[in-house]
Formats: structure tokens, sequence, C-alpha cells
């Protein structure tokens, strides 16, 4: 018998392969012109797991982890090698949760305390996993069946989440003796997970260093965040006593028919750590005159901005707004990105010097004339006379708000800096976690639609240059800020499914956004879906899918 042969395009080069080859065969005849270990393989545009035959006549690339698919499935896998590393030393009885990023490592806890010796331990039976290349193999099984095999491990966070998934089938990851269930594609073996570390934070967890895409190189030590540390331990007791730890959690109340208690109960808490950080300011009014406001894409700040004014109206002050990028530069003289777009995050989009100046003269009792910039025409247009009175107070938002080159001339003790994002604190279960960048995506994929008519393909094209500079503009500045605001509501992932859904089914599987399309259909699939007609109208949520008492578009 003659075997077929495939003819296909492999990074750029016209090749022949036996039908029946996998991915993974190819891949090592390439694994000489990357840098770091091939984890996965797109085929016709379609992400596929080296495990996979290869189908037919196509066009076939190889990813490592500095491909964002590649880095999420480098990060699943060291997430099952920690955990089977841990079950193996202290027993399938330990449960390890994994709760949130954090200076690009994972913050994880287990169901015991942890000592200094035992991260040793654990980092040493990862080295071992790892050098032995253990195999891990897909399995489709049935619900049914997977939600047995993990009540029977007493693994309810898992067998509940698989309660509320409608397929019929699943895939398991086998590794050695373990089954386990990840929201993402697996390496095919241990071998690649190489780059990691471990460091021991306190008896409570550790943290799990992973290799970042956005500065791909040496594993950078540690370094703790103690403001957003103690925020997110704050959300987390918050949703402990609650209950609502996972997407399950959630959906129970769903279907109870309780969800708007929850949604109230969850707006007024928000309502009041913002009236904190008002009250906070207010109390320091006699030496604060500038309110400086900075954060990701997505993160409700045009709302708090708004929340935060009317606070401080109610207190006697009187805010005044100003925006960073009403102080672009002509847009013929904006830097350029590599691909030919002109790059607005950089620093240098922005006259730092007229903006300095400004402030500093208003902060003198100076009058002054502030640009205001034409998007349409490219241009600063100089119409906006001010001068501030006694109870005045500036609000700057923008996205170098917390950069210390913006105003670095006025003392510090005369700013207050406020660093916003929804530092996301539901996940799907105890080892799937749902990062704060999928839920700025999903807010923004709806908001883009509804206020501009996008389609999610044109959302997603831009969500790479956007995530690219909240990394080098945004994120290295976040401790710089006198407090941080958590605009992540614990209800929100039921509405955004009703709103970002029906979108994201638009995506042809043509497209080369269909398979992160269809990644976030799968994990919006773990949420019952829930009206709006109970979120007040001066939600930040509103901001995103409609609906604001408040002009936030």
């Amino acid at each position: 018998m003659i075997d077929e042969s495939l003819k296909i395009t492999v990074c750029g080069e016209e090749k022949n392969v036996i039908a029946g080859t996998t991915f993974e065969d190819l891949a090592k005849e390439y694994q000489s012109k990357f840098q770091y270990p091939i984890v996965v393989a797109k085929e016709k545009g379609i992400y596929k797991e080296l495990s996979e035959v290869i189908q037919g006549n196509s066009k076939i690339e190889f990813y490592d982890f500095s491909d964002c698919e590649g880095n999420r499935i480098y990060l699943n896998g060291l997430i099952y090698l920690v955990t089977y590393s841990i079950k193996e030393l202290y027993g399938k009885a330990t449960k390890v949760y994994v709760r949130y990023t954090i200076d690009k490592g994972l913050y994880i806890e287990l169901n015991k305390k942890i000592t200094k010796e035992m991260i040793r331990e654990i980092k040493t039976k990862m080295q071992e996993v790892i050098e032995q290349n253990m195999s891990i193999q897909a399995k489709n099984v049935s619900r049914l069946e997977a939600i047995d095999y993990f009540d029977k491990l007493g693994d309810t966070d898992k067998s509940s989440m698989l309660k509320y998934n409608t397929n019929s089938y699943i895939t398991l990851y086998k590794l050695g003796n373990m089954y386990d269930f990840y929201f993402s594609k697996m390496p095919t073996s241990t071998g690649v997970l190489t780059e990691f570390n471990l460091e021991y934070l306190s008896e409570e967890g550790f943290i799990m260093m992973y290799p970042d895409r956005y500065n791909l190189g040496e594993i950078n030590k540690y370094h703790h965040h103690p403001q957003r540390f103690e925020i997110y331990n704050e959300y987390h007791e918050w949703v402990k006593i609650m209950n609502i730890e996972t997407a399950s959690d959630l959906n129970k109340i769903v279907s109870s028919g309780k969800i708007g208690n929850l949604i109230r109960l969850d707006e007024t808490i928000q309502a009041n750590k913002l009236l904190t950080i008002a009250k906070d300011i207010y109390e320091h009014k006699d030496r604060l005159k500038i309110i400086l406001i900075a954060g990701p894409s997505s993160s409700g700040k045009t709302t708090t901005s708004i929340k935060l004014t009317n606070y401080l109206t109610s207190f006697g002050l009187n805010p005044i707004p100003i925006a960073m990028d009403d102080y672009f530069i002509s847009r013929k003289k904006t830097p350029k990105n590599p691909d030919g777009t002109y790059d607005y995050e950089c620093l240098e989009a922005v006259n730092i010097d007229l903006f300095n100046e400004n402030i500093d003269k208003l902060l003198n009792g100076e009058e002054i004339i502030a640009p205001v910039y034409n998007f349409i025409t490219g241009e600063p247009e100089y119409t906006n006379h001010m001068k501030l009175d006694k109870n005045d107070i500036l609000i700057i938002e923008g996205i170098h708000g917390l950069n210390p080159e913006i105003l670095k001339n006025i003392p510090r003790s005369r700013k207050y800096k406020i660093y916003i994002s929804p530092l996301t604190g539901i996940n799907i279960d105890n080892h799937n976690r749902i990062s704060t960048s999928d839920n700025r995506l999903l807010r923004r994929i709806i908001r883009d639609n509804r206020t501009r008519g996008h389609a999610v393909e044109k959302t997603l094209e831009g969500w790479a240059s956007v995530r690219r500079g909240e990394e080098k503009y945004i994120f290295p500045y976040q401790d710089e800020a006198n407090v941080t605001f958590n605009t992540a509501l614990i209800y929100e992932f039921g509405i955004l499914k009703t709103y970002a859904e029906p979108l994201l089914y638009s995506v042809d599987p043509k497209s080369e956004y269909y398979d992160e399309a269809k990644r976030l259909i799968n994990l919006l699939k773990t949420f019952l879906p829930m009206p709006s007609e109970d979120i007040p109208d001066d939600s930040l949520l509103r901001e995103f899918i409609g609906g604001s008492c408040f002009k936030v578009s």
C-alpha cells in the first residue's frame, strides 16, 4: 500500500508529508527556527494541538509562547504541571486554588499552610516531571462521566461547573494518572514547560512566575505590589463570604431568581468604595489640587470619573475635568507603529511640555487657553479658557496619568493618583481563572459595537495594539497610585454573555479572528445569561451595555 502524500506550506515553505503525520512530528523539523519550544500549530487559520493529525493540503504555521494563544497554552500547561506535582507530593486531597495574576505571575493557594521548604519541594518535583517529558493526552469523554469523575475526587468546583455545560462530550487532559479540565488547548508533553519559577509569599500562598510575552527573556524576580494584592484579597474575601467564588456559584443564584438582590448589593459595595476615596480626597482638600486617574482600556474610567466628580461636588468642592487626550500633538507629527498606524498611546504623542506648563499656571492662579483636540482634523484647537478658584480641583484622566514624568515639578503632596481596573474576582473553577484582560475585552466588544458600529473583528484586530500600550505605559506605574479602585462587578459575566455572545457568533469561520471569538464563546458558555433590568442606570456597567444616566459615549 502506498502512503498518500499531502502537499502543505509550512512556515512559508512548500513540502510533502505522509498522511497521518502529526503537527508534533512536523514541528521537530522546524524547532531550530524558534527561540522557544513550539507549543501549538495553526492550520488554515485555526489553532491545532500538536498531537492532532494534519488533515489535508493546507498552510501551516507554528508558534511558541511568544504568541498570544501559545502563551495561554503554555501557562495552562504550567498550571497543570504545578497541580499534578502538588498532588503527587501531598496527596490527591490537597486542593490547588489558582487565584489571579500579579506581576507576571500567578498567585496560588492550597488548602493547607505553605512553607518555604514545600515551595522548594514542589519546584524540584516540577523539574523532575519536565525532565521525564511526560505526555499530556487529550481524552474526549461524556460530560456525565466527567462529572462523576470529579465528584468522586471531591472536586465539586469542576463537577458543578460541568453541570451547566450543555455539550454531550468534553475534552479532559490526562497527565500520569490524573485527569483535569482546562479552557484552552494544552502542550503535548511536560518537556516544553522549562521556563518558570516559584516564590514563597506567605503560608497562605505562593507565586508561580511564567514567561511574559510582552517582555520575553529571563523570567524576572517577583516584585510585590502590596496595594493591588490587598485589593484582590479584600475582594476575594467578600466573594467567599457571599459564596460566589466560581461561575457555578453565580449560576445557582441566577437559577434561583435572586440575582436582583446580588446586583443591588454589589453596586452598593462598589459605590461605597468610591465614596471612601472621595472622602479621603476631601479630608486633604487644603493641599490636594490635582486628581490623576489612569487605567487600562474598558476599566470604566469615564463613569468612575463622573461619579467621583458628583461625590466631591456634594462635599462642596468644584471638580474641573481635563482630558490628557486634548493635549495630543498634531497628527502629522504623531509617532507611528511598525505597521504605519499612528501610536496615540506613546508618551511622545502628548504635548507634555504644554500640559505641564498649563497645569503649573493654573495652580499659580493664572488663566490659560487649553487645547481641545479635534479628532477629525487631527489638530489641537485652543478654545478652552480656564482659571482655578479656591474650591476648584482638577480631575485629569488619561493613559499616562500615573507616569512620574507627568507633572514631576509639582510636589507629590498636591497630587492624588487613582489606578482603575476590573480586578476580576470570580473564576470558572479552581484551576481555570478569568483574566482581567478578557473581562475588559468583552466590555469593549459590546461598547464598540453599540457606540461605533464596529464588528467584533474590528475590536479584536486592534486589541493587540491596545494591550501592548497598556503593558508599556500603564501597568509599570501601578504602584505610583495612592489608591486602586476595583471596577469589577461580580455579577457582570452573566450580563456580558447576554450582550457579547450574539456578536461573537457573527464572526465568520474563515475569519482570522474566529478562534479568538470561539474561545470567548466557550468562556461565556460557563455562565447563565442574565437580564439587565435590575442594573441601575448609574452603574459602571451601563457605560458598556448602554442605558447610562451619564454621558459616557
